[in-house]
């Protein structure tokens, strides 16, 4: 019988799932078109900003150039070519006012255009999801988060329960991010394993559970993060692996919940690999 190398260093072998660097590198596009688009996005804000600032300018320039037309009907009252004067530099500056609104007008253009091809090139880098998460970024920038780490931990868990899986991943991402070297981030990794594991993602969830068991063994989540591995072996029919995983759990969390089911689950599986006895002749 050949000997099975250690679950968590089999997790973290490449190939075993979704490969690290090529998902690294996936990310950190997507993570660089999205920075992208925020940017166009500010710069578009302002733009419209700036538009809205100098219409009023421009009717303020109409009302002046029209009170100087209005003059020269009463130019006895004053020179001829004082009114002459203040006519050219009212049209003068209306003119300039028109000629930024029309900067302004081609720039949010530009922007628009911009932001659609961005939002193109995410389509064809992740296809729908990449799409998903974006919108899940705009709905996390909108979303109010709780100070106290454990509050942000459960609200994550909250939004995917709840199903809004993509925006669930944000928060998750988000907790370790924010919280890099806190213990939670064990469970941070698992919850995060749990989305993934929901869509029978099971490549991108054992990395997740991986990163628990190799690297947070002390985590409250790691005795399931074991359980979810076991599962996600069997559903990539890796028999040996995913009974691997049951055996590391009941030898390493022998008293947690998980390692009763994953005891059931072993004598089950020697239940089924025993020779079935000869009857009697």
């Amino acid at each position: 019988m050949r000997r099975l190398v250690p679950l968590a260093l089999l997790l973290s072998l490449p190939g075993c799932f979704y490969p690290a660097d090529r998902g690294r590198a996936l990310e950190a596009k997507v993570d660089r078109l999205g920075a992208d688009s925020a940017q166009m996005q500010a710069e578009l804000k302002e733009a419209r900003a700036q538009l809205a600032a100098t219409l009023p300018k421009i009717d303020e320039k109409v009302a002046e150039v029209t009170k100087a037309l209005q003059g020269l009907d009463t130019a006895a009252r004053r020179k001829d070519a004082d009114i002459g004067i203040q006519l050219q530099k009212s049209v003068e500056d209306l003119a300039q006012l028109r000629g930024q609104v029309e900067t302004y007008l081609h720039k949010i253009t530009e922007l628009e255009t911009a932001i659609g091809e961005q939002d193109k090139k995410l389509v064809a880098i992740q296809g729908a999801e990449a799409v998903k998460e974006a919108e899940a970024k705009k709905k996390a920038e909108e979303l109010q988060r709780p100070a106290d780490k454990h509050e942000f931990l459960a609200l994550a868990r909250e939004k995917a329960k709840a199903g809004d899986v993509p925006l669930a991943r944000q928060l998750f991402n988000e907790f370790m991010k924010k919280w890099a070297k806190d213990p939670l981030v064990g469970d941070a990794h698992y919850g995060l394993g749990e989305t993934y594991y929901a869509e029978s993602r099971c490549r991108e969830a054992l990395f997740e559970y991986g990163k628990v068991v190799q690297d947070y063994p002390k985590a409250s989540t790691a005795a399931d993060a074991y359980l979810r591995s076991s599962e996600c072996f069997a559903k990539l029919k890796m028999k040996d692996e995913s009974r691997l995983a049951l055996e590391e759990l009941v030898k390493g969390y022998p008293k947690a919940p998980a390692a009763k089911t994953a005891k059931e689950r072993l004598a089950e599986l020697d239940k089924a690999k025993a020779p079935a006895k000869k009857g009697k002749k």
